[in-house]
């Protein structure tokens, strides 16, 4: 994904005189070649992640669409009050794009993991946010989101499914009777392997916010387990609203409130949490049954 992600950035910066990347030195090297070439709209602020943010507020201001890139924890995180005031606050858009995800970066520890990024955002009006199931999803949405001025977060993961999915809303992949249990980018195979054999729908999004409220109503189901590669319970006051008018059940499964104090291996991370298969058809079955 994180390829993708550079090469697509590289041919809009080639392509589109409005385009502009901003860094805090994580991916600096990849994005040299076009650096040279434009020297004036690839700017590299070091490790400064807020001015990273209020640089890009800046060029928005100015009429071009920046592109916001570094880990996770160190754009979403530690640069949350520029995101709040020099783009929210400020009226203006940009394209915030991490790496590293929840647990991605978990040998590197704590300070590299951002399971409450979408959380945030939750607390901030107007972001859309996409979540990749696949290198192949990165162009399109990277692409569409340059294509207008809106604030946008693109959740890159080291962690994809098998295929790419178009961006179309809230997708049926499999239907059952029992309940529907929608994965979120990355979580789409460990959901499908983790449901084999049991009587529910699947359905996928890669755009979790805003939510397909509309494709979910028309799936017929007021049982709804929400398995996104975040904080568990994430969506859980959206799923609710979208049902408000109707008797239901949320289960929301994502990553732990717990610091574990551990390092590990992204696998590793996703056991403890109960993200991988057999810890997805535990709390499911339980759900259903």
């Amino acid at each position: 994904m994180r390829e993708t992600f550079v090469d697509t950035a590289t041919r809009l910066l080639d392509d589109d005189p409005r385009t502009a990347v901003v860094l805090a030195d994580i991916s600096a090297v990849a994005f040299e070649p076009a650096a040279r070439r434009h020297p004036d709209r690839v700017l590299n602020m070091g490790i400064r992640e807020q001015l990273m943010v209020g640089v890009a507020g800046g060029l928005a201001l100015t009429g071009l669409r920046p592109i916001v890139h570094s880990y996770a924890t160190f754009v979403v995180d530690r640069a949350y009050e520029q995101i709040k005031l020099d783009i929210g606050h400020q009226g203006v858009g940009a394209i915030l794009v991490s790496v590293g995800a929840s647990y991605d970066g978990s040998t590197a520890g704590r300070t590299h993991m951002s399971p409450g990024d979408v959380a945030l955002f939750d607390t901030l009006d107007g972001w859309t946010v996409h979540v990749p199931g696949h290198a192949g999803e990165v162009a399109p949405l990277l692409i569409a989101a340059a294509e207008h001025d809106e604030p946008v977060y693109i959740r890159l993961s080291t962690h994809h499914n098998s295929a790419p999915r178009p961006a179309t809303g809230l997708q049926t992949i499999k239907r059952g009777q029992r309940a529907v249990v929608v994965a979120v980018g990355p979580m789409l195979d460990t959901v499908l392997a983790a449901t084999e054999g049991l009587d529910v729908t699947v359905a996928y999004t890669n755009t979790p916010r805003p939510f397909d409220v509309r494709g979910l109503r028309a799936l017929g189901h007021h049982d709804v387990v929400m398995v996104e590669p975040y904080l568990a319970g994430t969506s859980s006051a959206v799923l609710a609203e979208a049902l408000r008018d109707v008797p239901s059940r949320v289960l929301g499964l994502g990553v732990g409130r717990a610091d574990l104090h551990r390092y590990g291996s992204p696998k590793d991370h996703a056991r403890w949490h109960g993200l991988d298969a057999a810890g997805l058809r535990r709390s499911i079955s339980e759900f259903v049954n």
